[in-house]
């Protein structure tokens, strides 16, 4: 693959999450939440519709960046994130991808290069799509229900105010990551974020 097209767009950066009013601010749009913050940071609007995701094309850690959060609900994200890719040609390595993860604590950031959707379904929808698990990912912990809990219920569900602040904080910290890896590349970004 080539690394993008004419129009210069040189990485994808998406982030998860559900759409709809009910769940905006529920632990499974971590990824939307921390987007929304990366384009008003850059003073811009994901307000343009296409590739079944609201998105925008802007300069992000000095690269032209088609910054998108998926519409098609969780599961399918891939539907979305792979038809970007392959409109803009872009290879798997500059799709970045931003999401909740339940096996890491609360607020907690991390930079992977690749892996397994590690039970993540919008992770399996996207390697799926992309056919490849080679991308790289900056992960949102929002912590696990008790023991039996309801996973669902969870990852749908609000967290509680005390979650809240350092949820905040967090995403400001995604954004530093995701630019790290854009600028400087996945093992730097490992080594400055997951510490």
């Amino acid at each position: 693959m080539l690394f993008g097209t004419s129009s210069g767009v040189e990485w994808i950066v998406a982030g998860l999450g559900n759409p709809g009013a009910q769940y905006a601010n529920t632990r499974h749009n971590m990824g939307f939440l921390t987007v929304d913050l990366l384009a008003e940071e850059c003073k811009v609007r994901l307000n343009r519709v296409k590739f079944k995701s609201a998105y925008n094309i802007f300069q992000f850690a000095d690269a032209k960046c088609l910054v998108m959060k998926p519409q098609t609900y969780m599961n399918l994200s891939g539907e979305a994130v792979g038809e970007a890719a392959r409109f803009y040609r872009v290879d798997p390595s500059r799709v970045l991808v931003i999401f909740d993860d339940i096996s890491l604590p609360v607020g907690k950031v991390r930079v992977r290069p690749s892996g397994s959707a590690g039970g993540h379904n919008g992770i399996k929808n996207i390697i799926a799509h992309l056919g490849t698990q080679d991308f790289p990912r900056v992960k949102i912990g929002t912590g696990a229900p008790e023991s039996g809990g309801d996973m669902i219920g969870w990852v749908t569900g609000e967290p509680p105010m005390k979650d809240r602040e350092i949820l905040f904080e967090a995403f400001g910290r995604a954004v530093r990551a995701a630019e790290c890896v854009i600028r400087h590349g996945c093992q730097r970004a490992m080594n400055d974020f997951n510490g």
